[in-house]
């Protein structure tokens, strides 16, 4: 006669084990408080919203933290870059992309402009009580979209969900960490007096893509934000051979924040000449019916780069012979005298000082 069942072969054992098995669905139509408590829901959320459109081996490993092989990064560089951004955009998705997309891609060009190979990003989750589902739903599948576009992995990440006005929807927070190969130096102290400093294409394309998307000023457009993964045309250039001193991703402020912080940090002067700038019609047309400036709007797909003299014809050719760099131009030229400020030539003839923005032009862009 045989005892009882035991072990794996106990029947409680094998409907626990079935029901541990079970992929979980969401199929409430928004988020509740019950899907940050921990529980059933959370989990349910965890493996139906984030790793189904996510994925990648770390975060079905189900641990607290990602677990990184030194020997794997080492063989890539000499030095560790690691940055961290929130992203509180409003709305949510807008032409071009959404919050989600503009995480990812903001955190990779974040490391891409100081000369990383972007590796691994966390993801960070705050989500007011009432999101929709099918909205985070679409969300977190850009989140894993652009992240195999950038070649980067999402490795580890939190879930908070706040009660209804304590956020405004869903915020999103990015970790990201490259590798630096050796060799490899760029900074805003390392600018000379005799740069030129390119720019990979049109600017204030997500500016007017935000404005339009809120619905507030019944302004019609089909501009989409130019969100975009910059790590492939800052390997191409830096593959090239190209001299470049500095770079830096041109996101909030605009154009004119960035040179003044590479002025400032390489206590080197700057002059712009308007007319150059590549900056779309209907953009121009947007500044022009709302008091607005180009060199102000927000972008999230283009870089500065500040390269010799002698060398930027060559660095124009190679950026504009890559997907995100065809209309690459010349914005800016340095020089030495007065140190540590940034002009601009007008359409007039004259020069004006062109200072950050003491206060904002346009609330919520990233």
């Amino acid at each position: 006669m045989s005892g009882p069942s035991r072990g794996k072969d106990h029947p409680l054992f094998q409907r626990v084990e079935k029901f541990r098995r079970r992929a979980g669905r969401v199929t409430d139509p928004i988020i509740t408080q019950a899907h940050g408590g921990g529980g059933k829901a959370m989990r349910d959320l965890i493996d139906d919203l984030v790793i189904r459109n996510v994925g990648g081996p770390a975060l079905e490993a189900d641990e607290d933290q990602a677990r990184i092989s030194l020997a794997d990064l080492m063989a890539s560089g000499d030095r560790l870059a690691f940055t961290t951004d929130s992203y509180v955009v409003s709305p949510l998705e807008f032409p071009g992309g959404d919050i989600g997309r503009l995480a990812v891609n903001g955190t990779v060009n974040d490391l891409a402009v100081g000369g990383a190979i972007p590796r691994f990003l966390s993801l960070g989750l705050v989500i007011e009580e009432g999101l929709e589902t099918d909205v985070l739903r679409r969300i977190l599948k850009s989140v894993g979209e652009a992240a195999r576009e950038a070649g980067v992995q999402i490795v580890t990440g939190d879930t908070k969900v706040v009660q209804r006005g304590a956020a405004d929807r869903l915020f999103i927070n990015t970790a990201g960490v490259g590798v630096i190969p050796e060799g490899v130096n760029l900074s805003s102290k390392r600018v000379q007096a005799d740069d030129v400093i390119l720019c990979n294409g049109y600017l204030g394309d997500h500016g007017a893509a935000i404005l339009v998307a809120r619905g507030e000023l019944n302004l019609q457009s089909d501009i989409p934000s130019d969100c975009a993964p910059l790590n492939g045309l800052v390997r191409a250039l830096l593959d090239a051979d190209i001299d470049v001193h500095a770079m830096r991703d041109v996101t909030r402020g605009g154009l004119a924040a960035v040179l003044n912080e590479l002025a400032l940090g390489s206590e080197v002067g700057m002059q712009v000449d308007e007319a150059a700038l590549p900056v779309r019609p209907e953009v121009h047309g947007f500044c022009e019916i709302l008091g607005l400036d180009p060199v102000h709007l927000a972008n999230e797909g283009k870089l500065v780069a500040a390269v010799p003299k002698d060398q930027a014809e060559r660095a124009l050719q190679v950026m504009r012979a890559h997907p995100l760099g065809e209309q690459a131009a010349v914005v800016a030229r340095c020089r030495a005298e007065p140190p540590g400020v940034v002009t601009i030539q007008t359409g007039f003839g004259g020069e004006r000082i062109l200072d950050m923005l003491v206060g904002e032009q346009l609330p919520r862009i990233c």
